[in-house]
């Protein structure tokens, strides 16, 4: 027994077990490092305020691996790049249902560039005699060609211009109640 305890005691003492625990420590103290510099980073890309980025630092940095597990479990779960872009695109439908059109008849959203409505089939703008495009009910000229604008019966039609007017103002009531 004695012959064995002898035997690791001269393992243990060898130059070669003194560089290899040289190795292990070093790369240990290359983890952490790396650890800490990899919080750094990911903290900035999600996280907006520069002190709890700091924290975050900190506490991967005076803490080894602890800090920064604990930073992996409480860290935001989106990039603060795909948050902005989420809200763009929510602003941009939000900006495109403005911009549409209703139906005074059924109240069917409509593009700008309907003649009619695809629902109900009312007639929503009328077109221009010299270059076919749509005109609105109230225009008295066509804006493309220039061409003087006269509606069926020489007059315009402004019941149908208030009618376009209120279901306009009731559909923006609508899409945005808390303005």
């Amino acid at each position: 027994m004695e012959n064995t305890f002898e035997t690791i005691r001269e393992i243990l003492g060898s130059p070669m077990w003194g560089f290899a625990w040289k190795i292990l420590l070093f790369a240990v103290i290359v983890l952490w490092v790396a650890l800490v510099f990899w919080t750094l980073k990911d903290a900035r890309k999600r996280i907006d305020d520069a002190v709890i980025v700091g924290v975050a630092v900190a506490t991967s940095l005076v803490f080894p691996f602890i800090g920064t597990l604990v930073y992996t479990m409480l860290r935001p779960a989106e990039y603060l790049a795909d948050v902005r872009e989420r809200e763009l695109e929510m602003l941009s439908m939000e900006q495109d249902l403005r911009s549409m059109r209703v139906c005074p008849e059924c109240r069917e959203p409509a593009k700008d560039d309907y003649i009619v409505c695809p629902k109900c089939r009312r007639s929503l703008r009328g077109t221009c005699d010299s270059c076919g495009r749509p005109l609105e009910h109230w225009w008295k000229a066509c804006p493309y060609c220039g061409d003087g604008v006269a509606p069926a019966g020489g007059r315009y039609d402004d019941d149908v211009t208030e009618a376009f007017s209120r279901a306009a103002r009731d559909y923006d009531q609508e899409a945005t109640p808390y303005s």
